[in-house]
């Protein structure tokens, strides 16, 4: 491919209709417009309309865009049945990517392209819908209030390199997300002992790639490059195992995780960017013959796959200059200005009606499980002291910042991965920040106050935060404390989707911080929460109890009774108990998995819930036993 011939990106400073038909003319290889609108579910539209129609109708696209149905998108409880009109309207405010097809090389000798425009949803001409809509409208809430409570709270400014209030032209709130994902030959399994062996030895974190990985990851990254994500690093995970060089002069049994990251960007801007690269990740690496998958647990008993989601918030001054607002003028004395401790307490305060949005799906909460660096306590890490970071790996948000580079100062939310949405992660991360600023501010409290606050005891009074809550800790807090002292100190964390969605019934007094701009609505919460629970159910119901099942009949007796010891009859004894309690119904006595299916056809979503539970503990001592059981044959 001759890259300096193709178009990337049209930016959102060129988007007058005499410069991106002139642009257009000049790049015959891009021959489709999509408009990319994101429902509540997270996926993007795509349709193919030519380029020449595009070019002729262009003002009657942008003032109508193209419509669907409801049927078409994931909007529950919004566009119905007998309402469902949708229309996807381009955003001329954004820049605009062309994705390309590199299997499909046109006439030009180069690949066929498809210009792609972040779109909104529009339901009867009237109302934005979607994630889209719900993360530009949490952006123009936030800037407002922000500002608005820096000008009645002007104390707040005397922790920043800002005098007045009147210096401030505008306020950004920025946001970058790091990728994991694992790529893979086609058709090869997982051998799990191998995988965990290699990860706990951690052979493979930021190892030099080899083979198709390596031509993969770098025509990836110079790909990216040319969009000007502005990339900054890909490297290997902690996940995988050493490919092996084939007898046909090929690298064969490929497994590895790998992770991309790239600059921040504004929060709108910063979404699209992430589905866009998400699609050229998969194609470059497709076009090398490996598959790739975003899934947050791909393998069980090995590290997952990760999205640690970088949020931050800074003021463009009227003079040219930007400035951190969690930054502190002398930051060599405090860890973080009154607006970003009133931040980190806001995601801390509110984090159990963000984790609906960060957790939504079986897969991602089979990550965030003790023991894989993934965070399953609300708590934060601010550094061991303010001269020396810690990093934590252990925590939910983390405090990133360089003494030199004032600049860099943000939080590093651990919990989210690459299934999650980002825009409406982003979302509520930022009404619960605002939440917890509105209060700093308004209490007139100082560093110290607050650094005091967030580092309480549990069972200590504090401003703000909760009583019987600890929100602070700088050690691991996997080895520091057991268990039910991490559920009694940091909360409990949800066990399945039903636990993880059922927290806006729980906490009422939390769910208003997403509801109080009217950014999420009622109608809004009810539709995702529904299409959230639907996916769940069906997920539970058609995938992962048959795959249960299936694991269930691969547990077959290995041992001969007239050559086995009797730890191989006592294993296997426990074994055939576990499979028929699992997966063996009788007339008067259903299977587990029999009554999981009867409690999703019924609508008894608790107690699916608490079954689902409890199959988790069973199947999780079914494989142990087994491979124990295996193991000890000769």
């Amino acid at each position: 491919m001759d890259l300096d011939r193709m178009l990337f990106t049209i930016p959102a400073d060129a988007h007058s209709k005499e410069e991106i038909t002139e642009i257009l003319i000049n790049h015959p290889e891009v021959k489709f417009v999509s408009f990319a609108g994101v429902d509540i579910g997270g996926h993007d539209t795509d349709e193919k309309i030519p380029i020449k129609l595009f070019i002729e109708e262009m003002e009657r696209f942008f003032q109508q865009g193209v419509q669907t149905d409801g049927s078409s998108v994931v909007l529950p409880r919004i566009a119905t049945l007998n309402n469902a009109k949708v229309d996807i309207i381009p955003d001329l405010d954004v820049n605009w990517y062309v994705d390309y097809n590199l299997k499909h090389i046109g006439d030009e000798g180069l690949p066929v392209g498809t210009l792609r425009i972040p779109s909104s949803l529009l339901h009867n001409d009237t109302d934005e819908v979607g994630s889209r809509y719900i993360l530009k409208k949490t952006a123009e809430v936030f800037r407002e209030e922000l500002l608005k409570l820096i000008k009645e709270n002007p104390y707040v400014l005397e922790y920043t390199e800002i005098n007045s209030a009147d210096e401030i032209e505008k306020i950004v709130m920025t946001g970058a997300t790091e990728l994991e994902f694992w790529v893979k030959t086609p058709e090869d399994k997982a051998d799990r002992q191998q995988l965990s062996t290699s990860q706990e030895l951690k052979e493979q974190y930021w190892q030099r790639t080899r083979g198709p990985v390596r031509t993969a990851l770098e025509r990836t990254l110079i790909l990216l490059d040319k969009y000007g994500f502005g990339v900054e690093m890909g490297h290997k995970e902690v996940g995988g195992i050493k490919a092996k060089f084939g007898h046909s002069g090929r690298y064969d049994h490929i497994m590895e995780q790998l992770e991309i990251d790239w600059k921040y960007s504004t929060l709108l801007q910063a979404a699209d960017n992430e589905l866009q690269i998400k699609y050229i990740v998969k194609d470059v690496f497709r076009l090398n013959g490996l598959d790739v998958t975003f899934m947050a647990k791909p393998i069980v008993g090995v590290s997952g796959n990760g999205k640690h989601t970088h949020i931050g918030v800074v003021a463009k001054l009227k003079d040219g200059r930007t400035v951190n607002l969690f930054t502190p003028k002398d930051i060599k004395s405090d860890f973080l200005t009154p607006i970003g401790f009133g931040a980190m307490m806001g995601i801390l305060k509110n984090y159990e009606i963000m984790n609906p949005f960060i957790a939504s799906t079986n897969d991602a909460l089979n990550r965030l499980k003790p023991g894989f660096e993934a965070p399953i306590c609300i708590v934060t890490s601010l550094g061991h002291s303010i001269e020396n970071p810690s990093r934590n790996r252990t925590v939910l948000l983390g405090l990133v910042r360089e003494e030199e580079d004032p600049l860099s100062t943000r939080f590093e939310l651990r919990s989210p991965n690459p299934k999650s949405n980002t825009y409406l992660v982003m979302a509520t991360a930022y009404l619960a920040m605002l939440d917890g600023i509105k209060a700093v501010l308004r209490a007139k409290k100082d560093t110290s106050e607050l650094e005091r606050a967030l580092s309480k005891k549990y069972g200590e009074e504090a401003f703000y935060l909760e009583k019987d809550r600890a929100y602070r800790s700088e050690e691991n807090v996997y080895e520091a404390f057991t268990q039910e002292e991490r559920n009694k100190y940091f909360g409990t964390p949800p066990a399945t989707v039903w636990e993880s969605v059922n927290a806006f019934d729980k906490y009422p007094d939390k769910l208003e911080v997403l509801k109080q701009y009217g950014v999420y609505t009622d109608l809004i919460l009810s539709s995702y929460k529904k299409a959230t629970i639907d996916l769940w159910a069906m997920e539970l119901h058609n995938r992962i109890i048959p795959n249960t099942m299936e694991l269930v009949r691969e547990c077959k007796k290995c041992h001969d009774d007239n050559d086995c010891t009797d730890m191989d009859l006592f294993n296997w004894s426990n074994i055939q108990n576990l499979r028929k309690y699992l997966g063996q119904d009788k007339i008067d006595k259903k299977s587990l998995l029999t009554r999981i299916k009867n409690a999703l056809d019924e609508g008894d979503y608790e107690t699916a819930s608490n079954l689902q539970k409890e199959m988790q503990e069973k199947v999780e001592l079914l494989v142990d036993i087994y491979t124990n059981y295996k193991n000890n044959l000769l």
